[in-house]
């Protein structure tokens, strides 16, 4: 991916990197220098977003135990 540096010297990070880093708006990242010369983008804040799937995150049921969901599954009610 290539990037163009404006005449104030900045760059947009393209969205590709931005995703697989976690970069949104506000995250802070620092610029490091390999030792084979290279220059590495890392995140620089602990923080991470939360993942898009976080909100779909949770259980099987209010109450239902094991035996119940498997029940439930193998068509046993």
């Amino acid at each position: 991916m290539t990037a163009t540096v404006t005449a104030k010297g900045q760059v947009t990070i393209p969205k590709p990197v931005r995703d697989l880093l976690g970069i949104a708006p506000g995250s802070k990242v620092d610029f490091r220098r390999a030792a084979d010369g290279s220059v590495v983008l890392v995140r620089a804040d602990e923080e991470r977003p939360a993942s898009r799937f976080a909100r779909l995150r949770g259980h099987a049921g209010k109450g239902l135990d094991t035996d119940a969901i498997m029940a439930l599954t193998r068509g046993e009610t």
